[in-house]
């Protein structure tokens, strides 16, 4: 059987995600992020939540994408989330994006010439920030042109370099409906930016969103939730370098714009420059908040659910490969556990995110 393998947020889970899963291939295995995201910000519902979604509406399998891979730029976020579906025999990557191109041809510019291409990379002007050098680099190399609203485009390119010499197969999947970043309501398929802007509309919720109910019932967070957390945290320690990935200069710029700032988004607004993306500093705020050191990624995979067929896949894995079901009086990853602990202080009705939770169980489709 072909082995699918989906790289998603679910953030939250909506009638797109289900036509993307309706797509692939085979055995379907998400590797998704936990409860805080890509973009720097906490996940509107938890992730067992967005786990049992992904499952009752064909996902298979849902393993979870440790903090410092969730929470990073696309490169390394694309790279992390690879390798664990390749250690999870994944035979290709099926994912959404607003333009279809052949991106197995992409990954094979990749492999052929990355030295190249990384020392171009290096090569580009310091005032650039990274996401605008890796967009010349795909410009230069492999004729890759970018419009100002291809988030998903650009995860595909990162997708096709991190699968690049892996013998993944590519297939994209024309994202359907509006842009990722859409508000609009009067759409085919409303975009999750939507859904979270109006998540108290529940007829709106209910037409686009497949697991309404589940979703609506669930305890839902924002960074509002977090911002007196987030204070507390920058004006009480005494070096804001400590954190992962913090400079002087970024620590400097937070420190200052805090006290004037009046809520998380004022203060990405205040902290952010060219160099420094809003993307960027919301993930800098983000390992503030939870106290993220650099660490080593875990061995182990942290399942958080499973069809029937997804655990059959489960048992025939190399033992080689390490699956934590349960965690223990050992931890699975210290920091991701750290953000779960932190996360679950934004609502006093998020149940435990660690102790005693088991993976989510469906019958399958």
């Amino acid at each position: 059987m072909t082995v699918t393998g989906i790289i998603a947020e679910f953030n939250p889970f909506h009638n797109g995600h289900k036509y993307l899963l309706k797509q692939a291939e085979g055995l379907k295995i998400v590797a998704m992020s936990g409860n805080f995201v890509q973009r720097g910000e906490p996940a509107i519902v938890d992730k067992w939540t967005r786990a049992q979604m992904a499952l009752e509406n064909g996902a298979d399998l849902v393993v979870e994408l440790p903090f410092l891979v969730a929470v990073q730029s696309a490169d390394h976020f694309a790279k992390g989330a690879v390798e664990i579906l390749s250690r999870l025999g994944i035979d290709q990557l099926t994912f959404g994006t607003e333009k279809v191109l052949d991106y197995q041809a992409i990954a094979t510019v990749y492999s052929e010439k990355e030295r190249e291409m990384e020392a171009f990379l290096r090569s580009l002007p310091e005032d650039l920030s990274y996401p605008q050098k890796t967009q010349k680099m795909w410009e230069s190399f492999a004729g890759a042109e970018f419009t100002g609203d291809t988030p998903n485009h650009i995860l595909g390119l990162a997708y096709a370099k991190a699968c690049a010499g892996k013998g993944i197969m590519l297939k994209p999947i024309q994202r359907q409906g509006a842009g990722y970043h859409s508000e609009e309501k009067e759409v085919a398929y409303a975009s999750a930016t939507s859904l979270r802007l109006h998540k108290e509309d529940q007829d709106f919720v209910d037409k686009f969103m497949p697991n309404s109910q589940l979703f609506q019932s669930a305890p839902q967070v924002s960074w509002e939730n977090y911002d007196q957390l987030l204070r507390y945290q920058i004006l009480t320690h005494s070096d804001l370098t400590q954190i992962f990935q913090v400079n002087e200069e970024l620590a400097n710029r937070i420190k200052d714009a805090v006290r004037s700032a009046s809520s998380v988004e004022d203060l990405v607004e205040k902290v952010a420059t060219k160099r420094y993306t809003k993307a960027r500093v919301r993930r800098i705020l983000t390992y503030i908040l939870v106290g993220a050191m650099d660490q080593a990624l875990p061995d182990a995979i942290h399942v958080l659910g499973f069809s029937a067929k997804g655990q059959a896949h489960l048992k025939g894995l190399k033992k080689s490969v390490e699956i934590v079901t349960r965690i223990g009086k050992e931890p699975w990853d210290a920091l991701t556990q750290q953000a779960d602990q932190v996360y679950q202080l934004g609502h006093p009705q998020l149940r435990d995110q660690i102790w005693g939770r088991v993976p989510v169980r469906v019958e399958d489709q």
